[in-house]
């Protein structure tokens, strides 16, 4: 629904369905934003409390980060609006190459 385009010659339809656009686009960002902070709380809470293993901490607050990475690139830098493919090329790209360089080196320090 947020990749629909008004094509009507009517300005105050386009701009009623740019507002509307908007007002959904200013909803989604709102949520993300609310639910990156709810997860820092998460890892800040889970690190604060002794209790809980870090055998358990250390991945959840990764898996945490992963997540906020996604919801970075796709909500705040408008990675999922058309037109962005070329970046995100890059960006996978570039994501790939250091994964791989973080497991070269993994392999050769546990060998």
């Amino acid at each position: 629904m947020t990749n629909q385009q008004s094509n009507s010659a009517n300005p105050n339809l386009n701009l009623a369905f740019r507002r509307k656009q908007n007002a959904e686009e200013m909803k989604h960002q709102v949520i993300t934003f609310a639910m990156m902070i709810f997860f820092t709380v998460i890892a800040f809470v889970m690190v604060a409390m002794d209790s809980i293993s870090s055998w358990f901490t250390i991945p959840v607050i990764l898996l945490l980060a992963a997540i906020q990475v996604i919801f970075q690139l796709y909500y705040f830098m408008h990675m999922k609006h058309k037109g962005h493919e070329t970046i995100a090329l890059f960006i996978y790209t570039g994501l790939t190459v250091g994964l791989i360089t973080i497991l070269v080196f993994l392999t050769i320090v546990w060998l």
